[in-house]
């Protein structure tokens, strides 16, 4: 069940800065792809094979990185649990968040 939850101005800086790093994050791994199998390949073709891997993750990133205040724990916790952030980047919010991001990651109690 998630809840709107208010934040105060110093964790909407720190959760900007997590938002932002696991992007940078993100990018950076999606980048090492698209450069390795450019490296890797002789075939002129893998250029489309690299528009269309770029083309998936542009649709999947823009889908998962919402910066909406009303959905940014649930953000926060897919981020963490796939390995983007953790627990320790978001250091600084409130306990409310931070146990909300546990029971969803199903690490807190019920």
């Amino acid at each position: 069940m998630m809840r709107d939850f208010s934040w105060t101005a110093a964790e909407k800086k720190i959760a900007r800065s997590a938002f932002d790093l696991a992007l940078g994050r993100e990018l950076a791994s999606v980048r090492h792809e698209v450069e390795s199998v450019l490296a890797e390949s002789r075939d002129v073709h893998a250029v489309w094979r690299v528009h269309e891997y770029l083309s998936d993750k542009r649709l999947e990133i823009d889908a998962k990185y919402d910066y909406r205040y009303s959905v940014l724990v649930s953000v926060f916790a897919r981020l963490v649990q796939e390995g983007w952030l953790s627990e320790g980047d978001l250091r600084g919010l409130a306990a409310e968040k931070l146990e909300a991001i546990s029971r969803i990651l199903g690490l807190g109690r019920p």
